[in-house]
């Protein structure tokens, strides 16, 4: 019997079987949970099917989080398949690639607004539709992070602003939610060779200096944020809420 039997969770921003969001899921699914995905294009329709057809899922849908009209279309194909939802993953974020290679100085207004809208606006928007989802019974909603949020780290850019707004997001949120018994977290990862880390400039060299100064000595894997993820999404978190949790082996606690 697992901690999900019975749970249903919708997880947005699976791209590949390397995507942090996809560790999570891997979790769920071994604990027993019904899970949904979305998808933002046939390019990446094409990668997602099957990792859903794999744990044989076939709650696929599409919704660019962009777009207001297709998150409510996401949302309204949930409850009537579903009727509720138990649990959110929200892993997206996107900045253009020159936003993140350029001086900060030079972040464009169209750039800064982009990493914003995609990255961090769009967990209220997901929120305020699982709302009422989750409203009868209570739920919980987990974003990812980074520690760029709050440190300078080197080709990060206007994603480290947009994370630092997503931080905040998670704490006004989760007082928001608090009255429902929605619970709203992050976890802030160490750094993993995902697709959409591969557009960080030298992000190879990022990997070999974390291994090197974490105190557990070796990089982060999808495993250990999706061990974390089933806590925070389960009852043994019962009574967390708008909290940052690092998973990043310790690196965070160093002074250099």
């Amino acid at each position: 019997m697992g901690m999900f039997d019975g749970k249903k969770v919708l997880v947005l921003g699976v791209a590949n079987d390397r995507s942090i969001a996809w560790g999570i899921a891997e979790a769920l699914h071994r604990e027993g949970a019904t899970l949904a995905f979305n998808y933002l294009n046939e390019a990446l329709e094409r990668r997602v099917r099957p990792l859903a057809d794999s744990i044989g899922c076939k709650n696929v849908y599409p919704c660019d989080v962009q777009s207001d009209g297709q998150i409510d279309t996401l949302f309204e194909t949930i409850k009537k398949e579903w009727g509720t939802i138990d649990a959110v993953v929200h892993s997206l974020a996107f900045a253009d690639k020159e936003d993140l290679s350029n001086r900060f100085v030079n972040t464009t207004r169209a750039g800064f607004q982009l990493a914003l809208d995609v990255s961090a606006y769009s967990l209220i928007a997901v929120a305020k539709r699982a709302l009422p989802l989750m409203a009868e019974k209570g739920g919980s909603i987990v974003t990812l992070t980074y520690l760029g949020a709050e440190r300078v780290v080197p080709n990060y850019n206007v994603m480290g602003v947009a994370k630092a707004a997503l931080e905040a997001s998670v704490r006004y949120l989760a007082s928001d939610l608090g009255q429902h018994n929605i619970r709203v977290n992050a976890i802030s990862a160490g750094p993993i060779k995902t697709l959409a880390a591969s557009g960080i400039p030298e992000f190879r060299s990022m990997l070999a200096a974390f291994a090197e100064k974490a105190p557990l000595k070796r990089n982060v894997t999808t495993e250990d944020v999706g061990n974390t993820g089933l806590y925070l999404l389960g009852p043994l978190s019962s009574g967390v809420t708008g909290e940052v949790v690092y998973v990043d082996c310790g690196f965070n606690v160093m002074g250099s």
